[in-house]
């Protein structure tokens, strides 16, 4: 029996984005009824590397799957201009819950990416308005796409307004899309105008205002994943339905930790968790109301959904590379 070696091009290939929300949405699912074992995402800090490691293990049992595995990432910010290496590096085991045989060894930063996209339209299918239309992005890294490439899958988004202070990184993005949608560069303010806004930035001060914000705008708050990290007004939080991942990631890392750990907002501003929408337990998007926000910090169970779709889909059309890496075949 081989491990499947998996690339970032194979990751990418294989992602088929439509059974990828699927199959996310599976994982909060199991998430929220129990059916799902996800330690605390846990820490190795290197400060004289200027970095850390973080490890994230996860099984979780859908209705006609199950799946188990952990990614090792890393980040460590001196890597572009040290090491001429990224930042952000990940490696996904993917592993048979019932043998424990290593299925495959993947990329675990694209991994990360169509994850994170799936996540975010997870989301703003259950939050957003049915009929939105428009879609506005601040921040025009690497996640972008994916968000825009996620979103456009579960909603009729025409109209996307792009905002970041590199305009090479938007020139990029509005190449790759420009024949897909009708695509401008805007400011931050026109990017929150729109029915669907994700932030994917890394900032510590709030760069989206309140007056901003669309009367209806669903908000993918996706960029804080670290303790300081803030990309939205406090008001913003605080006047909308805000709806989050986890609760233990979300008050320490994600978007509502600066203002949570302030005393700004408290347990009663959170809506509840994107599993129990998903199961049916809390209301998604009602006809009261007004902003919405999803404060995604990304889980392991996210990262074990995504590995099995783009293991399945590898396995059936024999991409990556096959190894006997415990040595059973010779």
């Amino acid at each position: 029996m081989k491990t499947l070696l998996l690339n970032s091009e194979d990751v990418h290939h294989n992602a088929r984005m439509p059974e990828l929300i699927r199959a996310i949405e599976d994982a909060f699912a199991a998430y929220e009824r129990g059916d799902a074992q996800m330690p605390p995402k846990s820490y190795i800090d290197l400060p004289q590397y200027n970095g850390d490691f973080r490890s994230m293990p996860a099984y979780l049992e859908a209705k006609d799957w199950d799946a188990a595995g952990i990614k090792w990432v890393n980040v460590h910010t001196d890597n572009p201009g040290d090491h001429d290496l990224p930042t952000v590096m990940g490696t996904m085991i993917y592993s048979d819950p019932e043998t424990a045989f290593p299925l495959a060894i993947m990329d675990g930063t694209e991994l990360t990416m169509q994850r994170t996209g799936a996540a975010a339209a997870v989301a703003t299918d259950h939050l957003a308005v049915e009929d939105a239309t428009s879609m506005g992005i601040v921040g025009a890294g690497v996640q972008s796409y994916t968000q825009l490439r996620a979103i456009s899958q579960i909603r009729p988004i025409e109209e996307v307004v792009v905002s970041d202070l590199d305009e090479d990184r938007v020139a990029r993005f509005l190449d790759t899309f420009e024949d897909e949608f009708d695509i401008r560069a805007g400011s931050i303010e026109e990017a929150a105008s729109c029915d669907v806004l994700s932030t994917v930035t890394p900032v510590e001060s709030p760069i989206v205002p309140r007056d901003a914000v669309g009367d209806h705008t669903h908000i993918n708050a996706m960029g804080a994943d670290a303790e300081g990290k803030h990309e939205l007004a406090d008001d913003v939080l605080l006047d909308a339905k805000l709806v989050i991942d986890d609760y233990d990631q979300t008050t320490h890392s994600g978007e509502i930790n600066v203002p949570y750990n302030a005393g700004v907002l408290d347990d009663d501003d959170i809506y509840g968790q994107i599993g129990e929408i998903v199961v049916g337990k809390r209301e998604g998007r009602t006809a009261d109301d007004g902003i919405t926000v999803f404060d995604s910090t990304g889980l392991a169970i996210q990262d074990v959904a995504a590995a099995h779709v783009v293991y399945e889909h590898a396995d059936e059309n024999d991409n990556g590379y096959p190894f006997d890496l415990l040595g059973l075949d010779g």
